[in-house]
């Protein structure tokens, strides 16, 4: 068995542990299991005299369950991110109107992502204006032509669409719960 294979099976137990372990601990059988421990130990006091020992046992073995439970969380909590991220990135992968280039967003740098996430807060804020207004804000706008001729002149026709189609200059009408908007 070479070291690839020896390190895969490692990952693949210490996975299926982590998330066994993560799927105990978060059951409220676990929680009574801890205060029933805690119990036994606070009963045991008198008979060990409240010693440091008897103080030293609780916390040695609280700062070990502790300190390995760190490691099965992040395992389980990067487990799901991932799965959540790759979810995502299936539902943008499906969507025509999806932008592609936040397929992997989370690898871009941070500038990047304060750039994404303004360009996104614009459309935002323009969207609850449209709201305040009375009109819908529905659709999928392109973020950047969006925001590119809103820049140039407020008052111009996509700035105010919701949704405009660049390939031929025309807007789209958005049909949601039997109503059409433009």
């Amino acid at each position: 068995m070479s070291k690839t294979d020896v390190g895969a099976a490692i990952g693949h137990m210490f996975g299926r542990f982590a998330r066994a372990s993560v799927r105990f601990t978060g059951h409220p059988a676990a929680f009574g299991l801890a205060v029933f421990v805690i119990f036994m130990w606070a009963l045991t006091g008198p008979i060990f005299g409240f010693s440091d020992t008897w103080q030293l046992v609780i916390n040695t073995a609280t700062t070990i369950v502790t300190f390995l439970m760190v490691f099965l969380l992040q395992n389980a909590q990067n487990r799901d991110s991932e799965a959540i991220q790759l979810k995502l990135a299936e539902l943008i992968r499906a969507s025509e109107a999806a932008h592609n280039a936040l397929l992997d967003v989370e690898n871009v740098s941070e500038s990047e992502l304060e750039q994404i996430k303004a360009r996104y807060g614009r459309l935002a804020r323009k969207a609850r204006n449209d709201l305040r207004s009375g009109k819908p804000d529905l659709g999928c706008p392109n973020a950047e032509e969006m925001e590119t001729r809103t820049r140039e002149n407020p008052n111009h026709e996509a700035a105010r669409n919701h949704h405009h189609n660049p390939s031929n200059g025309t807007r789209n009408k958005i049909t949601r719960k039997g109503q059409t908007y433009d």
